[in-house]
């Protein structure tokens, strides 16, 4: 396969944006309406592309030679002074263009004025005068350095890394992989069509090779397979190299010739053959590559597999036919034992006494990888003193040059494209374990220019930034956070390699850092603690250049002045982050000088009003309010932000938006609009705004008073929004009106997520339910007081998730509701959940005569009193069916086989039907008045008496029978309070119809126990428990328990008099006997108890309590041998009788 393109230098792409900006319309113009010399500018230009001719020489040797990496840190931070520089031409530029539009003079006019009472030209000159000169002496070194303009041929990266084999490591052994193994082994049995390419994905270091090597040498394989080839690919530069590899495995031989003979040589060989080939760490992801390497694979018989490993999803993604196998880090207990291996003489599995704490620290900070751990145990297998071992677990970072996992990892780092590199790099500023948002992330890039412009094309920033993003995740620079579903976080040794790479420019400030900061730090974030506050404090002030100053986990202790006088001295600031400063409730006005500010975050801020200042921030991007809660208003003039691209006020108390909001034209994302009252007509401001994309929320529609402004918002060409939720919050007495304003806000058909909340009008536009929105995917309607109908909602063809709440005047859900659909297509023929709640007036449901729901998996309903016939007659994927609060309906239930759980809910009645992890399923009932009904209807809606393990019925009065025999594998019943239940079959049965059934309890349910004084139903029972049999005076009969009991509780038996022998003597088996509340029981029989029995307890038997007193107990001989007493809920302690 072709080498994929291998990274370029970190400043490649810095220096792409410096040659941007010199070639930029602002930045000339700029120069030549000032009569600045035009000459410096290209001369910055020329020593810029000198510069770049050495930088892939120079990142390759700054590895090495410490002075090399010197250079390129300084190199680096005039690179960074001449992009502050340029881009404060560009901010002046743009600043007298804007304040021109504001006035009645020209732009040069403007500029003019600007620079007669200001003495930026001249320090603009000496500034990029002394640049040149940085460069110019930086560059005269090249020499001195070994640095050649083009002359660094990048080796191939299987020249310096050993190439893998299919031999696994038998002396250091392979820990915590045997799922895996099977889980790849399963794969390769279920691979029965044609040739199965199977990728093993995973960071790297986690055991990709490793894994390929266990299963390449299972025997299993043997047997299965008639070829084996294993080849390493790394960055190989060629499709003919591999293929030539592969042959060369298969043949055992070598071969030369042309790419054709190759290919034709290894189609002959593996035709009609099955083979499996191993592909390891291979990271081409050209489909066109990929398609050519597999044509002579193709001829394999059915069952032939391609195992590749890869750390890059994208390269699985193009090869894959099974998904894809993402490999995990190891355990703490198998990364403890590998590294015990590797880190003991001898191979031995434990360690010195004295090393086992500190390096199961040391285990722990491999967080699961076992190349890490394979590596440290090496590394400390020469290290006998605790003091060493102490030493390397508390280092910061370990060192590159004596630690190969950070190669390992610097591997995938150093073939990075360079515009990914910087991007990666920034992360450095991220805490340990971190989760971090895509957005939040790629809007921090985008404002500290890391988005590169001139690869755009006709892509929005944040659609290349989401690629950049992306791409990180597949090389597993990023994984999925176990915290949060749609959050991402850094493997810890990742976030390690992050601050390497970034050391001299990228700073975390936390309780283990020193407090010492250097002058070239730009990104800097600070986890406050309370170590040396006032120290770490004050060494912020060293970062003079600061671009980033990032705040996380901020309390109130903090000191706004501090804040405040960081912001009037960091006026190169591009990101600034005070997120969750609860002492924050002012900014001061120097916020306005910090011409460079693209990124302001003030979220769950005390926040109150935003400047004035802050509107004279031309450059800013992205304004975070999110949870500013103390927040009314936002400044008059913030449309003169014409660069604002994102604007979060979610969760804040706006009560109106600023009247120039349309000026904001290259808005991408506002998460709310609010209509103030009498501001109705702001509403068409939304109009200007084209870009708007993600998320919106519309507020307080009722202050539209014209329809016409409604129209004038557009939304029906932002093809952008993806979610849009309509609110109203009032009634405007006038329904017709509501009508018109919803008709006009009509949006685009690429909606996927839509919310109408508090509609007030009698029926819905045209456009809601309309089949040519088949883009969402998720419908909200709420509030709705005077509609009587639904709309045709059955159209929507990929509609997953709908919810219908509070809809009073809605009395019949009929035909409407489904819509108009084909043949083709099933109404909500994508429908998964369905909720209706507070539907007061609803009464009746009428099923559509075809099919419908042929994919819903959860229907609830709750709090609509008045319903009385529902749900459609067949649910085949329903799951889950929740009612409350529908005193009304019946239990008349659909046909729904794959049934897991069903709940009816509401002042008169409990049921709750749910599906246990054995695929069998329990069933509780409590004050139900037509159990037989119900159990009926249970029946007919999925079969349950096959699959029912155990029933609980609660205060069912109106039950006489229960029909034991519809349950033939129940294990458990329990009754409780079913006052007229009188017998357990509704057809006459015997006990040995019940084999299963090992739990019976009946709890005051008096005619039944009448009926069971003879025989259980339950030959097999061994828990029984009855409570609150009135009558009974003599218990148990003679063949009343079966022998198998080994748990018998008596409860309230106010009667009872005697325990008959007869009834105990076959009880065996019996372990614990509870006699509670039998106040007449005078005694034990004179027999005794069962001799196995272990536990007793006598409990609120006053007769009986004083018989069993220890030692002089009438009774006590008789219970003495038991080892667990309690009489009256007090543990005796018994003595063991003696031999």
């Amino acid at each position: 396969m072709a080498a994929m393109m291998v990274g370029g230098s970190i400043l490649g792409a810095f220096l792409q944006v410096l040659f941007d900006r010199i070639a930029s319309r602002e930045v000339l113009d700029f120069f030549r309406g000032q009569k600045l010399t035009v000459g410096l500018l290209q001369k910055l230009n020329t020593m810029l592309i000198y510069v770049s001719g050495v930088l892939d020489d120079a990142e390759e040797k700054q590895i090495t030679k410490p002075s090399v990496k010197l250079w390129l840190d300084e190199l680096k931070d005039a690179v960074y002074v001449a992009d502050d520089l340029l881009d404060e031409v560009a901010y002046e530029s743009l600043r007298s263009e804007l304040e021109s539009h504001h006035s009645s003079i020209s732009v040069h006019q403007v500029r003019n004025l600007f620079f007669s009472r200001n003495p930026f030209k001249i320090e603009l000159e000496a500034q990029l005068r002394e640049i040149l000169e940085r460069l110019e002496y930086l560059l005269n070194q090249r020499d001195g350095l070994g640095l050649r303009e083009g002359g660094f041929v990048r080796e191939n990266p299987s020249s310096s890394k050993l190439p893998s084999t299919s031999l696994v490591d038998e002396f250091g052994g392979v820990y915590g992989r045997d799922a895996d193994r099977e889980a790849i082994m399963e794969l390769f049995l279920e691979n029965g069509n044609g040739v199965g390419v199977i990728p093993i994905v995973g960071m790297g270091g986690v055991g990709k090779t490793t894994l390929a090597q266990l299963v390449y040498n299972d025997r299993r394989v043997e047997d299965c397979f008639n070829v084996k080839a294993w080849v390493c690919v790394s960055q190989e530069p060629s499709i003919s190299k591999i293929t030539k590899d592969i042959l060369e495995e298969v043949t055992g031989g070598t071969f030369d010739g042309n790419f054709n003979q190759l290919q034709l040589e290894l189609k002959g060989r593996l035709k009609g053959k099955k083979f499996l080939i191993v592909l390891d760490d291979v990271w081409n992801d050209k489909y066109a590559d990929w398609d050519v390497l597999r044509r002579p694979l193709m001829t394999g018989v059915p069952g032939s597999v391609v195992l590749v490993t890869t750390r890059n999803e994208s390269v699985a993604s193009i090869m894959q036919t099974v998904p894809i196998y993402n490999l995990k880090g190891l355990s703490c207990d198998d990364s403890w034992f590998l590294f015990v291996r590797h880190a003991s003489r001898g191979g031995s599995a434990t360690l010195h006494p004295n090393l086992e704490p500190v390096g199961k620290e040391i285990v722990g900070k491999c967080r699961g990888l076992p190349l890490a751990a394979k590596t440290l145990g090496g590394l400390m297998r020469s290290k006998k003193d605790a003091v060493d071992w102490e030493r390397i677990c508390k280092s910061n970072l370990w060192d590159l040059s004596n630690d190969e996992i950070l190669p390992a990892l610097y591997l995938s780092y150093h073939y990075l494209p360079s515009h990914l590199k910087r991007c990666f790099a920034y992360c450095a500023i991220f805490p340990k374990d971190y989760d971090f948002e895509k957005d939040e992330l790629v809007y921090l890039w985008m404002a500290e220019g890391f988005i590169e412009q001139q690869s755009r094309g006709n892509k929005l920033m944040e659609e290349l930034g989401d690629e950049y993003f992306n791409d990180l995740v597949s090389r597993s620079f990023f994984q999925r956070s176990s915290v949060d579903p749609t959050g991402y976080v850094m493997h810890d040794l990742i976030n390690d390699l992050a601050k390497y790479v970034s050391s001299e420019f990228c700073f975390r400030l936390d309780c283990d850092d020193s407090c010492k900061i250097n002058g070239r730090i730009r990104h800097l974030s600070y986890a406050i603690t309370e170590c040396n506050l006032a120290q770490k404090l004050e060494s912020i002030h060293e970062a003079g250049f600061l671009r980033t100053f990032w705040l996380f986990d901020w309390s109130s202790y903090f000191v706004t002045d501090a804040t405040f006088n960081l912001l009037r001295t960091r006026k190169r600031l591009r990101v600034l982050s005070l997120s969750h400063l609860r002492t924050l409730t002012e900014l001061p006005d120097s916020i306005g000088h910090l011409k460079h500010l693209r990124y302001l975050n003030l979220s769950a801020t005390a926040i109150q009003y935003l400047p004035a200042t802050l509107c004279g921030v031309y450059n800013m991007q992205t304004l975070i309010l999110h949870q500013c809660r103390e927040l009314v208003q936002l400044p008059n003039n913030l449309g003169r932000l014409i660069n604002l691209r994102h604007l979060d006020v979610r969760e804040t108390n706006l009560q109106v938006m600023p009247l120039q909001m349309d000026k904001l034209t290259k808005l991408h994302v506002l998460t709310d609009f609010i209509i103030g009252r009498g501001n109705g007509s702001c509403i068409k401001m939304l109009g200007g705004l084209q870009h708007l994309g993600g998320q919106l929320n519309v507020w307080k529609l009722q202050h539209v008073m014209e329809a016409q402004d409604a129209l004038e918002a557009n939304l029906k060409v932002k093809k952008y929004l993806k979610q849009l939720n309509f609110m109203w919050d009032g009634d405007t007495h006038d329904s017709v009106h509501e009508r018109t304003v919803l008709e006009q806000l009509q949006p685009h058909t690429n909606i996927q997520s839509l919310s109408i909340v508090g509609y007030r009008g009698t029926r819905f536009p045209d456009w809601v339910g309309s089949s040519a929105f088949s883009n969402i995917v998720a419908l909200k309607l709420s509030g709705g007081q005077h509609c009587n109908t639904l709309p045709p909602l059955g159209q929507l063809v990929s509609l997953s998730d709908l919810s219908i709440a509070a809809y009073v005047s809605v009395e019949t859900i009929g035909y409407e509701f489904y819509g108009s659909c084909t043949s083709k297509w099933k109404p909500f023929g994508s429908l998964k959940s369905l909720r209706f709640e507070s539907m007061l007036s609803w009464c009746e449901w009428i099923p559509f005569d075809g099919e419908a729901f042929p994919v819903l998996e959860k229907l609830y309903f709750r709090h609509c009193p008045n319903l009385k016939k529902a749900l459609p007659s067949h649910l085949p994927s329903l799951a889950l069916l929740e009612v409350e609060g529908c005193q009304q309906l019946g239990v008349s239930l659909p046909r729904a086989p794959n049934i897991c759980k069903i709940k009816f809910k509401d002042d008169t009645r409990d049921v709750q039907l749910v599906k246990l992890p054995s695929e069998r399923h329990t069933l509780m009932i409590d004050r139900f008045n037509s159990v037989d009904t119900l159990l009926e209807a249970m029946e007919q809606m999925g079969g349950f008496s096959s699959t029912m393990e155990r029933i609980e019925i609660r205060n069912c009065s109106s039950l006489r029978s229960f029909p034991l025999e519809l349950f033939p594998g129940l294990k458990a019943l329990i009754l409780t309070r079913c006052l007229n239940l009188e017998t357990l079959s509704a057809s006459e049965v015997t006990g040995s119809n019940f084999p299963r059934l090992t739990c019976l309890e009946i709890r005051e349910c008096p005619k039944l126990f009448s009926s069971l004084q003879e025989t259980m139903p339950a030959p097999n029972l061994t828990r029984l428990l009855l409570m609150g049999c009135l009558g009974v005076e003599s218990f148990p009969g003679k063949r009343l328990l079966p022998s198998t009991l080994t748990i018998l509780k008596i409860w309230d038996f106010p009667n009872l008099t005697s325990l008959d022998w007869e009834g105990l003597q076959n009880l065996h088996s019996l372990r614990e006997l509870q006699i509670c509340n039998c106040p007449n029981l005078k005694c034990l029989p004179e027999e005794g108890l069962p001799l196995n029995l272990s536990h007793l307890n006598v409990s609120w038997c006053p007769l009986l309590e004083h018989r069993c007193r220890p030692d002089d107990g009438e009774d006590w001989p008789k219970i003495a041998y038991i080892p667990e007493l309690e009489i009256n809920f007090q543990k005796i302690t018994t003595l063991e009788p003696s031999a």
